[in-house]
């Protein structure tokens, strides 16, 4: 009713979930891009967060992929240039930019049928829920004995 967006974030450590999020978007997007564009800056801001916690351990992570369902979101986190129907954009949002040169992540597209994400924010149908949660290791506790 308030036309904010909902969006999550999952991360995976191999094929181990280890961190998900889930949130409201504070303000109304003049777009579906500004508002995809946003979600994969925070979820990259993650996943710079995460790259520093092995480096105590010795272990340095480059190159982290980031799988993301919007093409336009992707091509504008590539793309330096400024485009006129960007300026909207908080100049906050476009640090992910940085970060893809820098390369501290790889924008990878994936298919809307295959986003792990999706679980966390929306309602969906049982046979798609359970092919999600078992993607990501989710056990159903009808099966544990």
């Amino acid at each position: 009713m308030d036309r904010k967006s909902t969006s999550g974030t999952c991360h995976l450590l191999g094929s181990s979930l280890i961190s998900w999020n889930s949130k409201r978007q504070a303000c109304v997007a003049l777009s579906t891009t500004e508002v995809e564009y946003i979600v994969v800056g925070h979820g990259c801001a993650q996943i710079i967060w995460l790259k520093h916690q092995p480096l105590d351990y010795g272990v340095k992570l480059s190159k982290v992929p980031l799988y993301y369902d919007n093409s336009s979101a992707i091509n504008l986190t590539k793309n330096p240039i400024q485009h006129s129907k960007t300026k909207h954009i908080e100049i906050r949002h476009h640090f992910i930019r940085d970060h893809v040169q820098k390369e501290d992540c790889d924008i990878q597209f994936v298919k809307i049928e295959n986003q792990l994400a999706d679980l966390f924010t929306k309602s969906l149908a049982l046979d798609r829920f359970n092919k999600l949660r078992t993607e990501l290791g989710i056990l159903n506790m009808k099966n544990v004995v």
